[in-house]
């Protein structure tokens, strides 16, 4: 149940047509006009009406049969360990099944669950190269794991965050999941990682895991990381008022997770929004932890925020995409030609109320899911782990592709 990265064989041309609803993923339109999608090689070609779009020589053709194609829907933190294996919880697989829930792409936060994760400075960077190697050559049932995030400690100096980048680590841990809990260390240490094209997150809220401890919005805010990591807690939140001074003062990504404080988390979308905040917002589930693993956690944050704050659906579909892409400097989460090929195809679950998937969504509902698509290649049908959909997407020429077979 698992692809290796970098295959020879091509996508070829993938069409996907009689497309009911296109969700862009960009905040700024979410919603786009259109019912065929292009692909070529697992890069979107053309997205407008089949009428207006050349769709000869396809290897692949998807009726869509009216229902909604989304981005793929990325997880912006994540603690994977090696493969589809995470010790913590014994969990087998949650990858795979996290891909039923529509997720394509995941994000690492550390790889902190693994067990005797090393702290000594030599030993945290073979960690995090060779967590890198591991996703980069591994991709568990397509789905693109971007890992080797280490978590920094007292005593590194410059010349380490340049020896991790030139390795090819682009991630740093959640800030404060180690030793450097102080906001002048993080500070210093984040502008060192920033200087060699590594992205930070830092972990904000009251201790989780052994080792960490309370990061509060001073330390967060001085430490600059690219990402607020779970502002609503992981798992518990800040005070109501650091929230919103965060908010207020943060130019960064504003992340909220599955894991963390529902109502904190709907406090942070609704300060956002007042703020005109809301393309900062973006989703992950903090899994596997203390919580367990949530497969459908990305949909659930979703159906969360669009009932029960004054968030259109179609927004907060941008929040787990689109906003997510920019944020993180990705090159999928957006429907638009030149974009990575990953796409949820989905429809209102059966006999849910909402005469659409977005009114179904918007009344608390999670949408049943027909396919995943990751550079152009089909990796799932109807979803195990979603309710079914209404109507289920056809494969009308070529094969399904599930796990590269």
């Amino acid at each position: 149940m698992a692809d290796v990265a970098g295959g020879n064989e091509k996508a070829g041309r993938l069409v996907i047509k009689n497309i009911g609803l296109i969700l862009s993923g960009k905040i700024e339109q979410p919603i786009l006009d259109g019912d065929c999608i292009v692909c070529d090689d697992g890069i979107i070609t053309a997205v407008g009406y089949e009428k207006d779009i050349d769709t000869e020589g396809a290897k692949t053709i998807v009726d869509a049969r009216a229902t909604t194609v989304a981005p793929g829907l990325i997880d912006s933190h994540v603690h994977p360990v090696i493969g589809d294996y995470t010790p913590r919880q014994q969990q087998l697989n949650w990858i795979d099944s996290t891909l039923n829930g529509g997720v394509t792409t995941m994000i690492s936060a550390g790889e902190v669950h693994a067990p005797g994760r090393p702290r000594d400075i030599v030993g945290l960077k073979a960690h995090a190269i060779a967590s890198q190697r591991f996703y980069e050559n591994f991709r568990p049932s397509g789905v693109k794991v971007h890992a080797g995030a280490p978590v920094i400690e007292t005593g590194m100096v410059e010349q380490d965050f340049k020896d991790l980048a030139e390795a090819g680590v682009k991630l740093l841990g959640e800030v404060g999941l180690g030793s450097v809990k102080d906001a002048a260390n993080a500070k210093q240490m984040v502008a060192w990682a920033r200087k060699y094209g590594i992205q930070s997150t830092i972990h904000t809220g009251g201790p989780s895991i052994p080792g960490s401890g309370l990061i509060d919005k001073d330390v967060v805010l001085e430490a600059d990381t690219d990402v607020v990591g779970h502002l609503n807690g992981g798992h518990t939140a800040l005070p109501d008022d650091q929230i919103v001074c965060i908010c207020e003062r943060c130019m960064r990504g504003l992340e909220i997770v599955h894991n963390g404080n529902e109502r904190a988390a709907l406090l942070t979308v609704n300060t956002a929004r007042e703020l005109k905040k809301l393309d900062q917002v973006i989703l992950g589930t903090d899994g596997p932890a203390g919580s367990g693993v949530q497969p459908l956690g990305i949909l659930r944050m979703v159906s969360l925020v669009a009932s029960l704050s004054d968030t259109p659906a179609e927004v907060a579909f941008c929040f787990a995409t689109g906003n997510t892409a920019r944020q993180r400097n990705l090159d999928c989460g957006v429907i638009e030609p030149g974009r990575t090929a990953d796409f949820v195809i989905m429809d209102r679950a059966q006999h849910a109320p909402g005469a659409t998937l977005l009114e179904s969504v918007k009344l608390g509902n999670l949408p049943g899911i027909g396919m995943t698509v990751i550079d152009g290649v089909i990796r799932t049908q109807r979803s195990r782990n979603t309710p079914p959909p209404t109507a289920v997407p056809e494969i009308v020429f070529g094969r399904y592709a599930q796990y590269g077979g």
